[in-house]
């Protein structure tokens, strides 16, 4: 029986330790390196405007529908852009829903832009993110979207290709990733020329 309570006292010991290590000093070791070398992305990479107020983030998609905006790439995440339920739609390749609305996607998609009904469509345009949240689209999306951008503006096509350029986030290692144009940046941009 003495055997039992002291072993019981050593595993007590132990997790409380554990406890202490694993959530309390390794926690604030990693949240005061955040706050010291990353502050900006620790604290969620906010964007926020000159009069204070939180535009968005970095790193979360927003939707954008106006004809004088570059568009989002489609969301899944619940009714659009629902950071409480990222996630995709779960349809496979082989499902009619999703062949549907990725038919009705390149349609509406043309329409807007004002392509022909054989002009290709980059596979962002239409299609949701496994997250939902995505915030950027592909250098060829964004680039299908400038001719209808700068004619709602009323600006030269070559002012919006020039400010898309300075938008374009470049992938964190090459090898994994490509280029991609950071919507709600870009956006941003457009509306500080007003």
């Amino acid at each position: 029986m003495k055997e039992l309570f002291t072993e019981t006292r050593k595993a007590l010991v132990v997790i409380f330790m554990f406890a202490v290590v694993c959530c309390g000093i390794y926690p604030m070791i990693v949240y005061g390196m955040g706050q010291a070398f990353f502050s900006h992305q620790a604290n969620g990479s906010l964007i926020v405007d000159k009069e204070g107020v939180i535009r968005g983030s970095e790193l979360i998609g927003q939707g954008f529908t106006g004809e004088k905006y570059f568009h989002s790439r489609p969301s899944a995440a619940g009714t659009g852009y629902d950071a409480t339920s990222s996630g995709g739609s779960n349809f496979g390749p082989t499902s009619q829903k999703l062949h549907d609305a990725i038919r009705d996607r390149i349609e509406l998609y043309r329409k807007e832009n004002g392509l022909n009904e054989n002009a290709p469509i980059p596979a962002d345009a239409v299609t949701a993110s496994a997250s939902g949240l995505d915030p950027h689209i592909s250098i060829q999306n964004a680039e299908c979207q400038i001719s209808r951008v700068a004619k709602a503006r009323h600006l030269d096509e070559n002012q919006v290709r020039m400010i898309l350029q300075k938008n374009i986030d470049q992938p964190g290692f090459p090898l994994f990733g490509n280029p991609g144009v950071n919507v709600l940046k870009v956006n941003r941009a457009l509306d500080s020329l007003l």
